[in-house]
């Protein structure tokens, strides 16, 4: 038979078990929001993490200004270090999605640090009057998001440098590999596979340098700033004091925004920030869906890493891309998620923050976890089938286009569609015609003259570029 204690607040009693850390706050809010814990989901453990930092650093910024008895801020202290180290999470219930602004949560901290810091000491340690002295939820939840947002942002941050070395890598290991290039899926001029990957590894690199640089705009934190921002109820010298704390103990350079009311009501930094994470994913969309094609011509062997049908033996198909490109429309719709939370702020505080933070930490989490999935099982074991790349180049009637200088317009295009209604190569047209020696056609068609800037073979061949004047 389950262990019951009971305990009181202004709107009545409830039962609550014995044996656990949370009170009764966390049980109304667990009663009032059973959303998404249903499905799983629960508060990510870098947020519960970042809140007992904001919570430790509070409890000892008011032991040394003697707000709080020095036994009672070291039980404190020593509860919020245990749940730093991933104790007691099983006791942080509240949903993340819930009403108030991130009230339910603050109480969930409040309560589980208290009654671990009671049991420490063998006295009563109050979750509000103590743990939450000097505080309000709306100046510990903000700040709590933005140091969890900061070592998640670095956490993706390394593994999107690890997959722009693996492109930089792949666009090396092809740099030799001759294929058609396509415009709107269509025929277009010569490329290499390497300077494709170039192209991947460069988007990739501004999205690292993004994610780098913007990480200084959730630096400033509004801790110290209370209900409003206005600092009501917290001593001046616990506003300064708390912030030096907090940098010594997250190791962040974090710093007291100038304004307080200003990151209290409003989240735009998370906009923002949120916003370089749609531009990965939409750069992963784009370079898986580019690797999706390719394969799917043949251009490229992806690695196979499970069979892809129930029906249809030996298929296998570009899963780990499909999956990354999922990931990134889930980023995509989480920001439309963000954008409109933020937008809903109203007067002095944002009551949709819960959805804002579970978005973007949801975000940072499924991002890192498929970039690092799309390296290991995709990007590194990739392989180049040249000959299908030759055999698509040489069949095309764009092969036509660099020879347009000595040809013109015209003429090129009729080549182009004698080859096509012939089912010929240009090659093969070219050389019936007479246009072109085979010495000629191979200095311009060889790799190193297609996919540089300039003419192809100027200057190497016996024919002059049409329309060019030239001076005695």
């Amino acid at each position: 038979m389950e262990v019951l204690r009971v305990e009181r607040d202004f709107l009545g009693e409830k039962k609550i078990p014995a044996d656990v850390y949370y009170g009764i706050h966390t049980a109304r809010a667990k009663e009032n929001f059973p959303i998404t814990i249903r499905l799983g989901y629960r508060i990510h453990p870098e947020l519960i993490r970042a809140f007992a930092m904001v919570k430790k650093v509070c409890a000892l910024a008011l032991m040394q200004l003697r707000y709080l008895e020095e036994d009672k801020a070291k039980a404190i202290i020593q509860a919020c270090d245990e749940l730093i180290e991933g104790k007691w999470h099983d006791h942080i219930i509240v949903d993340p999605l819930q009403g108030g602004a991130g009230t339910s949560l603050n109480m969930n901290i409040n309560e589980v640090i208290a009654n671990r810091a009671s049991e420490i000491m063998d006295r009563s340690v109050h979750p509000l009057d103590d743990v939450n002295k000097m505080q309000s939820t709306n100046d510990t939840f903000p700040t709590a998001a933005r140091i969890a947002a900061i070592f998640l942002l670095r956490q993706l941050t390394a593994v999107v440098g690890e997959l722009q070395q693996a492109l930089e890598d792949k666009e090396k290991e092809f740099a030799g590999v001759l294929k058609l290039g396509r415009t709107e899926m269509q025929d277009a001029v010569p490329i290499t596979l390497g300077q494709e990957f170039s192209a991947y590894a460069e988007a990739i690199a501004r999205d690292r340098w993004r994610l780098y640089k913007v990480e200084e705009r959730l630096r400033q934190v509004n801790l110290g700033g209370t209900a409003v921002g206005t600092g009501l109820n917290a001593d001046l010298k616990y506003i300064h004091l708390v912030i030096q704390r907090l940098r010594d103990i997250t190791g962040l350079n974090l710093a007291k925004a100038d304004n307080l009311v200003d990151p209290t009501q409003n989240w735009d930094v998370f906009v923002e920030v949120h916003g370089l994470l749609k531009a990965l994913a939409i750069d992963l969309y784009k370079i898986s869906n580019d690797l999706i094609i390719m394969s799917a011509f043949k251009e490229i062997q992806l690695p196979a890493v499970q069979a892809g049908s129930s029906i249809m033996p030996g298929k296998v198909n570009p899963v780990i891309l499909e999956c990354v490109k999922q990931v990134a429309i889930r980023v995509i719709s989480n920001d439309a998620a963000i954008n409109m939370a933020s937008a809903h702020g109203q007067l002095e505080l944002n009551a949709l923050a819960p959805l804002i933070v579970h978005c973007m930490l949801e975000s940072f989490e499924i991002l890192t976890n498929a970039v690092e999935v799309m390296i290991e099982k995709c990007i590194r074991g990739i392989k180049a089938n040249e000959e299908i790349c030759r055999m698509y180049l040489e069949r095309s009637p764009a092969l036509i286009t660099p020879l347009a200088p000595y040809l013109g317009y015209d003429k090129a295009a009729e080549v182009a569609k004698e080859a096509v209604e012939k089912g010929k190569t240009i090659k093969e047209i070219l050389l019936e015609k007479g246009l072109f020696s085979k010495e000629e056609l191979e200095i311009l068609l060889s790799p190193q003259e297609l996919v540089k800037p300039g003419i192809a073979g100027e200057g190497k061949i016996d024919k002059k570029v049409i329309n060019r004047e030239y001076k005695d």
